[in-house]
């Protein structure tokens, strides 16, 4: 991963540690379910964007190199982890 992506994923990573707890403390306060659920979404949009950025990372940096090498094998087991991610994420 790129310093710079790396830094910025630490960074929102912090955030999003720092919004979990904030839901564990609602939930032991008895706060109200909404709010709780309200606080989740904005969790899992957080964590989108981390993925997003973590796969554009990849794309432009590990994937573009493969793709210009000269080693094929290389290039197929790219191509192959892509396919497999995007599988998983249906």
């Amino acid at each position: 991963m790129q310093m710079k992506t790396k830094a910025a994923c630490a960074k929102r990573l912090n955030r999003i540690e720092g919004q979990v707890r904030g839901i564990s403390r609602m939930v032991e306060k008895d706060r109200y379910c909404i709010d709780i659920m309200t606080q989740i979404a904005a969790v899992r949009a957080a964590l989108k964007r981390v993925e997003s950025e973590v796969l554009k990372d990849h794309l432009s940096h590990c994937v573009a190199q493969a793709m210009t090498s000269d080693d094929a094998a290389d290039r197929h087991g790219k191509i192959a982890e892509l396919v497999e991610l995007l599988e998983r994420s249906k």
